[in-house]
């Protein structure tokens, strides 16, 4: 089958953002500092969308090690404060040798993420 331009151009930039999305999250967990599920998700390999999917349900029943406040942008001018619960490695490492999401292409990825993890 026979790409348009348009849709490579599309693939090469969902590639980019993906990649740089990557690295971000691993040079955060570098610092050795608590971070969010989603970056921790993110650096040990599970796509954006999918860490993004997750983290709420991931951190739900764990007491997070640190907290984060911040602002985010609600609509138009109007922000809204926020809390952020932040993990260390320890507290991360143990919710995922437990939690296994309902969806069953999603528990086979966080099955693979945590037996790599534990290798």
């Amino acid at each position: 089958m026979i790409e348009s331009n348009r849709q490579r151009r599309a693939q090469v930039r969902a590639m980019t953002r993906s990649a740089r999305c990557r690295a971000r999250a691993e040079r955060n967990v570098a610092t050795g500092m608590p971070q969010p599920a989603r970056t921790w998700l993110t650096a040990c390999g599970l796509p954006d969308r999918t860490a993004h999917r997750f983290s709420s349900a991931f951190s739900r029943a764990v007491t997070p090690t640190a907290t984060r406040r911040g602002v985010i942008k609600t609509r138009g001018r109007a922000t809204k404060a926020i809390v952020t619960n932040l993990y260390d490695w320890d507290t991360f490492a143990a919710r995922l040798a437990i939690y296994r999401p309902k969806d069953a292409a999603a528990a086979q990825q966080f099955t693979a993420l945590a037996y790599a993890l534990a290798a």
